[in-house]
């Protein structure tokens, strides 16, 4: 029997005029051209776990109405998807059903909203799908599939983590590739749709299962571009540490997303660099007080970290690790002043990229409960929207013309070719090294 293993991929706003305005200004699309074209790791992950006796193809769809004709000669076809990418994914689910092709679908707004998605497909995977898998195979080849096979309940050790089948991967597509090295996070963030609406158990792989899996990459691909697909990567810094030692041996470059907290680390940041850390993504979230009071559910730690933001900046980037600051625009609290505070922040704190964001209100969030609670959600199932660049909410400082407005100027400031080349150049100066060809 032959498995299709489907990821929606891409990143695209919904606002046409959003889209058009983003594809002029290189530093904007920067970062969404680098999400979609990462591999779907989940679906790699589900073909190391499959039994040989299957056959089993990766496929990607980027855009549905530029593919006519979709990849065939399935049995059975799993599909996974992003919320912004999802009635995409449901329309590839019913037209795989049409030819009588069994249809099985995951992931995060899968789990949310196990429901919606039965109206498309044959069976649905709430939570994470490694304890599942098996079974749903086997039940498949019984002709018995259930409806939905749940893991809620199931703690899924990362230890027992199979090797994703990255060979089925086209490498040549690809600017780097995903390797996790935990699962969820500690923290509770209000509109933190990650990890942990799958697992409610903040989870680290062991070190020597992330090098073997990053071998075998190298076997694929010499000299790769590695992204951590974490939530928070040195949160555990004892973790952080084993790993960033081993990471040193294997000669690689990377990409990963973590919070300030890695400035007070010197150690791990001489560690992070002797690995081969280019970047971090850290999500600094607001210059100003406006929107980070309350933020985090249990805690109010990004609020007390805001004066020390410039100067822990500088500490990263003095080790010679770029940072990619990340705001999130349209927070309760903040009014159309903010935009001109993110301009003068990335300005004078010598951030070397920026990255800027729309409050996203995701399914099974807090965040998107209590907007709906307090009927501040635009359209309560506009999933075409949650693309992190539309506006799917009212905000309480300013009008939904006036978010949209001060977004759309704010990303013409930041993103210019002269801006981006500045920032860029700035850092190699503070440095004292010559700007690399190409950076």
């Amino acid at each position: 029997m032959n498995i299709g293993l489907i990821a929606m991929s891409g990143v695209r706003a919904f606002n046409k005029e959003l889209m058009e305005f983003g594809f002029t200004l290189p530093g904007f699309v920067e970062r969404a051209k680098v999400i979609a074209s990462l591999p779907s790791l989940s679906l790699l992950t589900l073909a190391g776990l499959t039994p040989k006796r299957f056959g089993v193809q990766y496929h990607e769809i980027a855009d549905l109405r530029a593919t006519p004709e979709l990849p065939d000669s399935f049995d059975l076809v799993a599909i996974s998807s992003y919320t912004a990418q999802i009635r995409d994914a449901y329309e590839v689910a019913l037209r795989y059903r049409e030819r009588g092709t069994k249809v099985v679908m995951g992931g995060l707004h899968v789990s949310v909203l196990p429901e919606e998605a039965l109206q498309y497909c044959d069976a649905v995977v709430v939570g994470e799908a490694e304890p599942v898998w098996g079974t749903l195979l086997e039940d498949f080849e019984r002709d018995r599939l259930r409806r939905v096979y749940s893991a809620r309940g199931q703690e899924f050790d990362l230890a027992d983590a199979p090797m994703p089948r990255f060979e089925l991967l086209d490498i040549s597509k690809y600017n780097r590739l995903t390797v996790q090295t935990q699962r969820g996070c500690p923290w509770h963030c209000e509109f933190c749709g990650s990890g942990k609406l799958l697992t409610s158990k903040y989870k680290q792989k062991p070190v020597a299962k992330v090098i073997d899996e990053i071998r075998r990459i190298k076997e694929l691909w010499p000299e790769p571009f590695i992204e951590f697909a974490d939530d928070n990567t040195f949160v555990n810094k004892a973790h952080a540490k084993e790993l960033m030692r081993a990471l040193a041996r294997e000669g690689v470059r990377w990409f990963t997303e973590t919070d300030i907290s890695v400035a007070e680390d010197e150690d791990l940041l001489r560690l992070m660099h002797d690995a081969g850390c280019a970047q971090i993504l850290v999500g600094l979230e607001s210059p100003v007080s406006a929107g980070l009071d309350g933020l985090e559910l249990k805690r109010n730690w990004k609020l007390q970290q805001l004066d020390h933001y410039k100067r822990a900046i500088a500490t990263i980037q003095g080790h010679g690790i770029t940072v990619n600051g990340c705001f999130i625009l349209g927070l309760d609290g903040q009014g159309p002043e903010v935009f001109d505070a993110v301009w003068e922040f990335v300005r004078d704190s010598g951030l070397y990229e920026v990255q800027i964001t729309v409050l996203t209100a995701f399914p099974g969030t807090p965040l998107y409960a209590r907007l709906l609670r307090e009927e501040r959600l635009l359209e309560p199932t506009a999933w075409e929207r949650c693309t992190l660049f539309d506006v799917n909410f009212r905000p309480s400082g300013m009008s939904v013309a006036e978010m949209e407005r001060g977004f759309r100027e704010l990303g013409q400031r930041l993103y210019s070719a002269e801006l981006t080349q500045q920032r860029k150049a700035a850092f190699y100066e503070r440095r004292g090294a010559a700007w690399p060809e190409g950076a």
